[in-house]
């Protein structure tokens, strides 16, 4: 049986982020104050926050993921997100989604991040 919708080649595995939306900046910057916290680096740098979707109204998406599906603040973690973003001037509302595709590998992590953690 055939995938009724193949993904197109070349789709990319994570949704493009709004980059040029003017509340980006601000949405990322609340992303980094939240830490995993089995890891001393905050959850953006490490690539778990795989897209950050605006819309014209302001609804902030996220969609992220979290280093393994045991990880135990599993449950917790998106409502952290939740409210280091709502409070952000501008943003309507927030929507935190979590996902295990595609799976989260070391090679997301920024390059900082893998200094503070001794992969560099």
């Amino acid at each position: 049986m055939t995938h009724p919708n193949p993904p197109l080649e070349g789709t990319p595995l994570i949704e493009p982020s709004s980059t040029d939306h003017p509340l980006f900046n601000a949405v990322v910057e609340a992303c980094r104050t939240v830490y995993d916290p089995e890891i001393p680096v905050n959850i953006y740098d490490l690539g778990l926050v795989y897209t950050i979707d605006i819309n014209a109204e302001n609804d902030v998406r996220l969609i992220m993921t979290l280093t393994a599906p045991g990880c135990p603040v599993a449950g917790e973690m998106p409502g952290w997100l939740n409210d280091a973003i709502e409070p952000v001037a501008g943003v309507k509302s927030v929507e935190v989604e979590l996902t295990w595709d595609p799976p989260w590998g070391m090679d997301m992590m920024s390059d900082e991040a893998r200094l503070e953690l001794g992969f560099m």
